[in-house]
Parts: C-alpha cells; structure tokens; sequence
C-alpha cells in the first residue's frame, strides 16, 4: 500500500488553497488525512472563519470513514437521515456528509487517505480539493 507523504499532503493543501484564491473564493481551510484517518496537515487561508478547521476534518474524515466521496456521501445521508444520525453520534460528530470531502487514492485506486476543504460553497470547495489532489499527481474521488 502506497502511503501519502507529508510532502504531498503539503502540495494537496497548497494547490487547493491556491485553485480557491485564484477563481475569487471565500477563504478556505484545508484539512489532509492519512489512509488512518490521522491528520498531515491542516491550513487555513487568512481570513477563514473560525470553525473552518473543525468542518474540513469533517468531511475529509466522514469520507475516508466510509470509504466513498463526499457527494456518495450527502446522497446516502438524504436516503437514511437515522442511519447518519447514528453515525455521526458513534464518530462523536466528526462527521460532515457533503461534497468538500474527497477521497485520496494512489495509481492502483487503493484509498491513501483524504482531503476535506471548508469555507465557501460544498461545490467549491470539492473543485479545490479536487485541484489539489491532481496536482499531487494522485486521483481524487468525489463520489460523484
């Protein structure tokens, strides 16, 4: 199993931030998860609002929790709202089921770990981690 580096988590943070500052987005946090679901890094742009952070981890690990995008995600929590309530009471509300969460995966599709972005709408910030993820030369995973 490939690993996800602290330099390509860095460069997946970098490039998201970069693709939210360049198509006049609000300010962003990014949040990048190990396949462990441990934190590598989370940074925030000047000017993000103060429960960015919490919200990015969020969707970056209800995703690498259930094994599939953010967009799977929101449509199977609309489907069975009891079931995700559960779920996000068990994960002791770590959970944000909407796009912004993506999942990282490595050459051969296997699940490296996943990056979750907050502050503007769930569609933007899914085009950032999106950006970040490629840029990282690994594939993303929206769920869509």
């Amino acid at each position: 199993m490939t690993l996800l580096s602290l330099a390509q988590a860095n460069l997946i943070a970098d490039k998201a931030l970069e693709k939210a500052e360049s198509l006049g987005f609000q300010p962003q946090t990014v949040a990048v998860l190990d396949a462990g679901g441990h934190i590598k890094v989370i940074k925030r742009s000047d000017g993000a609002s103060l429960l960015r952070p919490e919200i990015a981890f969020g969707k970056a690990w209800g995703v690498l929790g259930m094994g599939f995008g953010g967009r799977d995600l929101a449509k199977r929590a609309e489907q069975a709202p009891a079931f995700f309530t559960a779920l996000n009471a068990i994960s002791n509300g770590r959970m944000v089921p909407v796009a912004g969460g993506v999942l990282i995966k490595d050459a051969q599709n296997e699940i490296i770990g996943s990056v979750g972005i907050s502050g503007d709408t769930s569609d933007n910030d899914e085009v950032c981690a999106v950006a970040g993820v490629i840029a990282a030369g690994l594939v993303p995973d929206t769920g869509a």
